[in-house]
């Protein structure tokens, strides 16, 4: 089976969680162990990726996952610049992919044109642009319900993270092909040996601190997290805030909502740094805390439990859903719940460590190459059908 994934998402100035999809799975879709040897993935990018004809695909996936050690995927440019590309795409026009292939897999909703033959499939990670619009600028908004309505009209299957999300593309969209859910991975990311030098020259002195991982973009509920940290339930605890992640759109200022809230000296800003320096930074941290108006999975959560590490969410369904049920939870936007959830999470009372455990073994299911298989038996299905 010959597939054509398109590695657009890992070129972009933030790859954020869908750039981490796209490199995890095309990493173990290109690993003849991974999906059974049957599957010969080609990945296509923009020239922004600056790539030569045969330039091994590890300088693109490695933008999103450093630690990634060998891959097999050809390469092969698109001949237009990524924004040039989603002008066109969005209008369904040229460059279209597929020639010779049997599956186009869109990881996200930049959808290309498919030639004749082949099978369109493409990722949805949520419906936010239908559900929570005042969340993304208009422009997004826009292009994600255009590109959307073309999934629905054209695409022979949907491949969801969570349940909760296979549900709403059914209610929002009623596509016309499948929608299965798949179930995102854990990346590996082994503690190094050198994680407190780490964490000293990232400047974390030994104040116990809570972890945000993710894009500052206003779904995330970073607003709501930093009130908490101000409210007497925190404040008591003595716990830092520790924010890792690039800047989105909307406005989002740490800086400033953490001056707001009078507590500049207990927030931590770090930018754009490796996953060998995120295991670092998660090894110490006494939570992790994703309080987000609307996800479509949450990466780190479950990155979080892989490092027993305790996690609060809100109560976002698919955040539920991703969690399993191994994390505190408060409501969506509900400061005064979140720190009294965060104060219980980092309280290391017995139940807490017990609950963190449980949590670390389940993780251990939850992996990228079983997320490959699956969606490997998802293309099969596909193939089949047609």
């Amino acid at each position: 089976m010959k597939v054509d994934f398109l590695a657009e998402q890992l070129c972009a100035r933030v790859p954020g969680g869908t750039g981490r999809y796209a490199a995890q799975l095309l990493r173990c879709l290109s690993s003849p162990s991974a999906v059974g040897g049957s599957t010969s993935t080609s990945a296509g990018v923009s020239p922004g990726a600056r790539l030569d004809n045969h330039l091994d695909v590890r300088a693109v996936v490695g933008r999103a996952c450093p630690a990634v050690d060998e891959i097999t995927s050809s390469v092969h440019t698109l001949g237009l610049p990524g924004p040039a590309l989603a002008r066109l795409w969005e209008r369904g026009l040229p460059p279209a992919l597929g020639a010779g292939r049997d599956i186009v897999h869109a990881p996200t909703l930049l959808m290309p044109p498919v030639r004749r033959g082949a099978a369109l499939v493409v990722t949805i990670h949520d419906v936010v642009p239908w559900t929570h619009p005042e969340t993304l600028t208009p422009r997004g908004t826009a292009f994600h319900r255009r590109m959307g309505a073309r999934a629905a009209r054209e695409a022979d299957l949907i491949i969801t993270p969570t349940q909760h999300v296979a549900r709403q593309v059914r209610e929002v969209l009623a596509p016309r092909g499948r929608v299965e859910a798949i179930s995102l991975g854990v990346t590996p990311l082994p503690v190094p040996s050198d994680a407190p030098a780490r964490r000293a020259r990232l400047g974390l002195t030994d104040r116990p601190y809570v972890l945000f991982v993710g894009t500052h973009e206003p779904r995330k509920g970073l607003d709501v997290l930093v009130t908490a940290l101000s409210l007497p339930e925190l404040a008591a605890t003595g716990l830092d805030l520790v924010v890792v992640g690039g800047s989105g759109w909307g406005g989002v200022d740490v800086p400033s909502l953490a001056a707001s809230a009078g507590v500049t000296d207990r927030v931590h800003l770090l930018r754009g740094i490796d996953d060998v320096d995120l295991a670092a930074v998660y090894d110490a941290s006494s939570a992790l805390v994703l309080p987000s108006r609307s996800e479509g999975f949450g990466i780190p959560v479950v990155e979080a439990l892989s490092h027993g590490i305790p996690v609060v969410t809100s109560d976002d369904p698919a955040l539920l859903e991703t969690a399993a049920g191994f994390g505190e939870v408060a409501p969506v936007g509900d400061a005064e719940g979140l720190a009294r959830a965060v104060a219980v999470a980092a309280s290391e009372a017995p139940h807490v460590r017990e609950r963190a455990h449980a949590g670390r073994r389940h993780a251990a299911t939850v992996t990228w190459e079983r997320a490959a298989l699956r969606t490997t038996e998802a293309y099969r299905s596909v193939t089949t059908e047609r």
